[in-house]
């Protein structure tokens, strides 16, 4: 028999995942709180990104002063 050196690359199938389910409850849960990061990161992104697309379009359609002498309700 030849022996295959450990460098060698192995393919690996998963087929099932048994675990039990209180333990993926606590994972999703880990999951979740583990998220609220990098959806705040993703929202302070998309904040300046808007902002930066909105000031370039305000000032190219000349729309700086179109709420001025609007009635306020």
């Amino acid at each position: 028999m030849e022996e295959k050196s450990s460098q060698e690359a192995q393919r690996v199938i998963v087929t099932d995942i048994r675990m039990p389910f209180w333990s993926m409850v606590v994972f999703m849960i880990k999951w979740v709180f583990a998220s609220i990061p990098a959806m705040i990161i993703l929202s302070v992104i998309m904040s300046i990104l808007m902002l930066v697309v909105v000031t370039l379009t305000g000032s190219m359609l000349n729309m700086q002063g179109m709420f001025e002498g609007v009635p306020s309700f």
